[in-house]
């Protein structure tokens, strides 16, 4: 499989009270909405715990930093009821090197 190009990635703590129902909301509305904008491909969430603490990674496969400047990514975006409890970065990552684990397994 190959990797893609550019990378949107958006990092967001939410608040304990809410997380819930961020949760549902993320995965059943807002993630399939961004990933239908144009220039999207796929996407995918992840969590990390540490110290009783959560924090969210969503990373979406898109064609450049071109796609966060469309008409419909500016109408979807945002956190609609959460955004006072959302703390959040996004940032469009463009690829510069990719490598093969079998291409280093002379390595190991």
């Amino acid at each position: 499989m190959s990797l893609p190009t550019h990378l949107l990635v958006v990092d967001v703590s939410i608040d304990p009270e809410v997380e819930e129902a961020w949760n549902a909301w993320y995965n059943g509305t807002h993630l399939p909405e961004i990933t239908a904008c144009p220039g999207f491909h796929r996407s995918a969430r992840y969590i990390s715990e540490e110290d009783g603490k959560r924090r969210y990674l969503t990373v979406y496969e898109v064609d450049g930093p071109h796609v966060i400047d469309s008409a419909q990514f500016s109408q979807r975006r945002g956190w609609g009821e959460f955004r006072n409890r959302v703390q959040s970065k996004m940032r469009v990552y463009r690829r510069i090197t990719a490598l093969d684990a079998s291409a280093v397994g002379h390595l190991r």
